[in-house]
Formats: C-alpha cells, structure tokens, sequence
C-alpha cells in the first residue's frame, strides 16, 4: 500500500524513534499553513510498513506533542489500517503563530522543513496580526479626507460627516490615525511612480509620471488611466488574408495585475507599488512576496489571503477591486504563470507585447503636472463639479476654471485618447 507523496501539508516518519523529526514537521506545517498531517509507520516514498503500538503509545504521543510544542497545541490521533498494518495519523490545526519544537522554529518549503530566519518570523508575527495596517499608528495624525468622502458620494454612498473615518476603519485601538488613514488622505507621503523606458532595460530612461500625495484611490486609478491610454492597436493580415487587430497588452489583465498589486502590498513598508513600461513589456511591481502562511499552488489557485482586509472592503465599495483572487486565474489565463515572478520582498507581474512599443510621445505626455491633474480627476468622474474637481486636485476653484478653458480646445480629442482603450 503506498499513500502518495510527502507535501507542504503531510509527513511520512517510518517510526516513533523518529518523533523529534515529527515533531519538527509539524511545527513546519503548523507555521506554513495552520495546518498538517503526520504519519508513523510510513516510508518517505509513502510505502506502508507499520508500526507496533502498546497500550500507552498514544497518550506517550499525545503527551510529546502538547509538552514539546509551543504555544500548546491539542493534536488529534487515529490508528488506522493498511493491508492490516497499524498507522498512526497526527493531525493538528492552529493559528496561533509561531510555533516551535524543542525551542526551534521552522517553515515548511516543499516537503522540507527549514529555520526560519530572525526577517521570516517577523514576517510570521505580521501575519498573525489581526489587521497591521489599521493597528500600525501614522506617523501624521493631521489628515483630512475630503477626496475620499467625494469618492463614496459618487457611488451613491450617503455619508456620516461626523462618524466617517471611524466607519470605515482609519482608527487604529488607540483612537490614533493609522496606516490605512495614512494612505487614503487628501495629502500623504505616498508616490505611485509609472516609468518608461526606451529599450527593454532600465539603461535609457523615457520618462517619470508620479501619481501620488492625495488619496491612494485617486493615485491608483490616475495611473492606471495613463497607462490604458498607452495601449496601441496594430492590424496584421493572417497568412488567409483576414485583417486582424492586436492590442498592446490586455487591459482586463492589466487592471487585475494593478488593483492586486495595490491591495496585496505590504503598505507597513510604505513602498508603493510600481509600474514600469519597456519597449517589450509592461511590468507590476508590488512589495512584500507571497504572505508566509501562503503556498505558491494556493496563488496559482486563485485562493483569497487578503492582507489589507479594510482596504480591500474600501477599493471593493469604490469598485476597485470585484474578486480576490480571480485576477490571478485571469493573468494566467491569457499570459501563462511565467507571467509572475515571486521572490520574498516582490511579486512583479510581466505582460509580454505581441508587438514592439512606439517611443513617441503621446498628448497627455505634453501636458502640464496641474493638467494632468485636471484631465485624470474628469477622466474618473466625468460629472464633477468644479468645486469638487478643486477639492480633489487640492487646487482653487478659480485656477480649475482656468486650466479647463485652456483645455478646452483639445479636450474632446484628450478625451477620447484617454478612453479608447478602457475596458
């Protein structure tokens, strides 16, 4: 009888002389997923062979089990039979991370178990916080929110002047602004940069857009914008002579690459993530990797681990983000997994060109950082009002108007290139 491979949730030991090493697996899975099985009386190959048990063998077990791992944890074991040889299966589920064995801390990678490292366990105790980003206190308590109070009442949300940012979590326990505030206010720190380069290296530099120091939902949205107006239609003949158009890249694709990146980046770091645009490729940059209770076969899956739980409850009733997880299944759906590359501190998502990008500058590229501005913050909510549009750009109602007058001339065909693209 054989029972298949060892895995990031099982572990085979061929014997209780073997119980230290188990009990390292079990940490190991414990402090990777929540959650693992341990069999005695198997090889490492998943043949049965089975082992003797006596009368105290499985209070000795459940014993070993509670006594040498910490914090406690109550395991559940079974005796079962395979071709009439006796195996004995452990399964423990916890969440109260780390955990150790004999004062050792492990992970599971694979089917292997290895120390976790002093940046590994902070990361560990990250995750088993309840929600960092609204616990973790801004470094500026002097915020204001009037761009993100337009942004629900263009959703049609009524609000609660006095109890909005308790409502919608910009209070950490101690009643002080935190990192969620922080990111959501009408001017933070907070820069989200789109760069492009000539060439498919970073040696010659196109130019630099920043999209940043107002509401995280105005910046995410401005520069998605840009780059969707970037998206180049070519028309080929196939070898039938049947016209055929091809876009640059895929916007759907792009848009689920973009909100995950901004969701899912690790803002306790305040690194914002990127977007870089090479003559080849279009790459997403978000910071922070995989979380550590997260396999890399769960992310394929399109299984959801939010991290940011109040901020994607918020980008959700903003209409930012709709499924999590799906977004993943639609990246490789039409680019393939080599379209992420995963490492401990980024997760950079590569959409591959069908054909070379022009090196031309566009229209927008022309226009003024106060233009820009303008044109995005309309681009968004084509309804605005003037008063709203100065509220949101942080700029006077009188300089709006103007800067719309000189617009004007060329803002049906500004417009239009901003939205020809969109999904």
């Amino acid at each position: 009888m054989n029972l298949g491979f060892e895995t990031e949730k099982i572990e085979f030991k061929e014997s209780l002389s073997q119980l230290s090493k188990g009990l390292e697996s079990l940490v190991a899975m414990l402090n990777k997923n929540g959650k693992g099985i341990l069999y005695f009386g198997v090889k490492d190959n998943g043949d049965v062979i089975g082992i003797t048990i006596g009368n105290k063998t499985l209070k000795d077990l459940s014993d070993a089990i509670t006594s040498r791992i910490k914090p406690m944890i109550i395991p559940s074991i079974n005796i079962e039979f395979y071709d009439e040889k006796i195996v004995l299966k452990v399964e423990v589920n916890g969440s109260n991370k780390p955990y150790s064995a004999d004062g050792n801390y492990l992970i599971r990678s694979g089917n292997e178990n290895k120390k976790i490292d002093p940046e590994l366990m902070r990361e560990l105790v990250f995750t088993k916080s309840i929600e960092s980003m609204t616990e973790i206190e801004s470094f500026n308590q002097e915020l204001s929110f009037n761009q993100l109070k337009q942004l629900y009442i263009s959703h049609n949300y009524t609000i609660d002047q006095q109890n909005f940012e308790k409502n919608i979590g910009l209070f950490n326990k101690n009643n002080k602004y935190n990192i969620l505030a922080n990111i959501l206010s009408d001017n933070n720190d907070c820069s989200i940069k789109v760069v492009r380069f000539k060439g498919i290296d970073k040696s010659e530099m196109i130019f630099r857009n920043e999209y940043g120091y107002k509401c995280l939902v105005l910046a995410l949205e401005n520069a998605l914008e840009y780059v969707l107006s970037m998206n180049e239609t070519r028309v080929q003949l196939t070898e039938k002579a049947v016209r055929e158009e091809k876009k640059l890249f895929d916007s759907k694709c792009l848009r689920e690459a973009w909100s995950n990146a901004c969701l899912h980046t690790r803002w306790d770091k305040m690194i914002p993530p990127a977007i870089y645009i090479y003559s080849d490729r279009i790459e997403v940059v978000s910071t922070g990797g995989l979380p550590i209770d997260y396999s890399l076969e769960d992310f394929y899956n399109g299984i959801s681990h939010p991290i940011n739980k109040q901020l994607q409850k918020i980008l959700g009733q903003l209409g930012i983000v709709e499924q999590t997880g799906h977004g993943v299944l639609e990246i490789i759906k039409t680019y393939g997994k080599e379209a992420f590359t995963i490492s401990d501190n980024n997760i950079i998502v590569t959409l591959k060109f069908p054909f070379t990008l022009s090196n031309s500058t566009t229209i927008f590229d022309n226009l003024s950082k106060a233009h820009k501005l303008v044109l995005d913050t309309i681009s968004v909510n084509p309804s605005i009002t003037k008063n709203d549009i100065a509220v949101m750009c942080g700029l006077s109602t009188a300089r709006i108007s103007v800067i719309i007058k000189e617009l004007k001339p060329d803002f049906f065909r500004l417009n239009h290139y901003l939205k020809k693209e969109r999904v």
